[in-house]
């Protein structure tokens, strides 16, 4: 019968062990770390590096190979191009409800509903649903009024969706500043298919 090490020499055995399993395996690896700890194996590929397309700036590297300079992408950038894209739908949404006269052609099409908030929210938001009838994709323009238990509309917001796809259900969400803090009711005002 063997006799099982002594806990002092199984406490200095397993740091050794782990540290040769660590050098071992960096080694392998070949991997490589920057002064900012991130290995150099590991890049982003942007657009600008991609093997379909060359930037006249960059050095001459092979095809495919990824940049060791930083992406220009940042997660704050990416907002900004989004809630930009949002704003531009939502412009394009208002001016087309500019001359309906009436409900619009689509309310049929669209629902609203009001969304749960916490009492410490700035906003109330109401999801619109909105399905497209049609056999073509299609611009919406909706128009949802946030009314309180009186009826008194408190805020009036346009959200668009730009290529609702025919047969389909897509959700926008609307959100209102003015109607945070107060318990309202989304209504569909107007909602025009174009």
């Amino acid at each position: 019968m063997k006799a099982n090490p002594s806990p002092r020499r199984a406490r200095v055995l397993v740091p050794a062990v782990a540290a040769a399993l660590l050098a071992a395996t960096t080694a392998a690896c070949g991997s490589d770390t920057t002064s900012e700890g991130t290995s150099r194996s590991v890049w982003t590929l942007t657009p600008e590096h991609s093997e379909h397309a060359e930037s006249p700036s960059a050095p001459s590297e092979p095809t495919g190979s990824p940049s060791q300079e930083r992406s220009p992408r940042t997660q704050e950038s990416f907002a900004a191009s989004v809630s930009a894209e949002t704003e531009r739908v939502r412009q394009e949404a208002a001016k087309r409800l500019e001359g309906v006269e009436g409900r619009g052609n689509a309310v049929a099409d669209v629902s609203v509903s009001g969304l749960p908030v916490a009492a410490s929210e700035e906003v109330r938001s109401a999801r619109v649903r909105i399905t497209n009838p049609t056999d073509a994709p299609a611009f919406y323009a909706v128009k949802v009024e946030f009314v309180d238990a009186q009826d008194k509309v408190l805020d009036t917001v346009v959200v668009g969706e730009e290529d609702a796809p025919p047969g389909r259900t897509v959700d926008v969400q609307a959100n209102s500043r003015k109607a945070a803090g107060v318990k309202t009711f989304p209504r569909v005002a107007q909602a025009e298919r174009g």
